[in-house]
């Protein structure tokens, strides 16, 4: 009989203080950059009246979109019954949540009137898709700190499947009205497609993996706590299907598009239209984020390899980050047809393509979300048992000796 699990804190060691020291700064920088954004206003960014939603806005839907996806790993343990996933849903359940409020602390900062917030919290416009958003961010937040409760209190364990259930239907809703925010602006060509929603949630899947595993590496190696190569291979598999299924939406995104005589204009300006978003489409997202991190994962010397796993997670962040900048920046940056099949010329660059360049105080604004994640996560840790004292094979999968042992009979074979 196998023993139980055990739960335990991280260590606040010297690399601990270290990186909460590296990310207080990043933070401080991020908080100046809000004020100094408060007195001057968005002047003071690349933003103007035809790109409304500038770097920051990528940063922030990148840390909504994994916030979602980082809660795959608990919802696989609770609602699927794979126990080799349950010891690992407690930091799933942690950085869902931590990623969220890291992504909405960027969105807040951004609107430059931070308390008009208020007023939309207060003043529901049902017809609005953001006046949903901002009830399922909220209902988010409450959902998985209940099933973080349920998974984490013995006495509550009993309820774990059903909030885990309730919390996997939420988080579906949440992607989907996060890629609704573009599908239903139909204003925009780029935008205006029912396929985004799905393609978000499968966006959320693969990069919140990626921060997962990138997340469980580095904890488990600045505590010397082993991780297992069967778990380790179980999980790069996961993140490799989830990558391929993102390329896959993506494709016949445009395909869909190409048909579409409407939509076409966008896409062979996203595809080929010679300016720094195809560049950014074909090297970042297709190559360095897709193409790149599957022939890493599937690669027959890579199983269970941490560091291989570890570049491929970077390399997937990083294009979900490309893609999500090609959507956002690039469908404004594509000119609006006020009157199709008509030339339009005017003053105010009508049918010109529109520039933008992100400023010091917007990147600042952006890396201080991700190091408010990174902070509030290491803080979390440090102070509640989310990760176990040993990540070995044997010790988080029930059936591993025995697949081991029909493995190593097959071999022999």
């Amino acid at each position: 009989m196998k023993n139980r699990i055990r739960f335990r804190e991280i260590e606040a060691n010297r690399g601990f203080w270290a990186l909460l020291a590296l990310m207080g700064t990043l933070i401080g920088l991020a908080a100046l950059a809000f004020f100094y954004l408060k007195i001057y206003g968005h002047v003071a960014t690349g933003m103007n009246n035809q790109i409304v939603w500038g770097l920051p806005h990528v940063f922030a839907i990148l840390m909504i979109v994994a916030a979602s996806g980082a809660l795959n790993v608990a919802s696989i343990g609770s609602v699927f019954g794979r126990k080799v996933y349950k010891p690992l849903a407690p930091l799933s359940g942690l950085l869902a949540v931590t990623l969220l409020i890291g992504g909405l602390a960027v969105l807040v900062l951004d609107l430059g009137r931070p308390d008009r917030l208020i007023i939309a919290m207060t003043h529901y416009n049902f017809k609005s898709i953001f006046a949903w958003n901002i009830i399922l961010y909220n209902g988010f937040l409450v959902i998985v700190a209940l099933y973080l409760w349920t998974l984490m209190e013995r006495r509550m364990n009993r309820y774990s499947k059903p909030v885990g259930l309730a919390a996997f239907l939420w988080r579906l809703i949440l992607t989907t009205g996060t890629g609704s925010i573009f599908g239903f602006l139909v204003a925009r060509d780029a935008y205006d497609a029912a396929i985004l929603a799905p393609m978000f949630i499968l966006m959320s899947f693969s990069i919140g993996l990626a921060v997962y595993l990138l997340t469980l590496m580095a904890a488990a190696s600045g505590n010397n706590r082993p991780i297992g190569h069967h778990i380790m291979n179980r999980l790069k598999n996961l993140l490799g299907i989830f990558i391929a299924g993102v390329l896959y939406f993506v494709v016949v995104f445009h395909v869909t598009n190409l048909y579409s005589e409407q939509n076409a204009v966008a896409s062979r300006f996203i595809l080929a239209g010679g300016t720094e978003h195809t560049t950014i489409f074909w090297l970042v997202y297709v190559v360095i984020g897709s193409l790149l991190p599957l022939a890493i994962l599937f690669a027959p010397q890579t199983a269970g390899n941490p560091r291989a796993i570890g570049l491929a997670s970077v390399l997937t962040v990083i294009g979900g980050a490309g893609l999500l900048y090609v959507i956002i920046i690039g469908g404004q940056a594509l000119p609006l047809q006020l009157f199709p099949g008509m030339e339009v010329s005017s003053s105010f660059a009508d049918g010109q393509v529109n520039a933008y360049t992100p400023s010091l105080p917007e990147i600042l604004l952006g890396v201080g979300g991700v190091a408010l994640f990174v902070a509030m996560t290491a803080v979390a840790m440090a102070v509640l048992r989310f990760l176990p004292e040993s990540l070995a094979d044997d010790k988080l999968d029930p059936h591993y000796s025995a697949e081991s042992t029909q493995e190593e009979a097959a071999a022999k074979a």
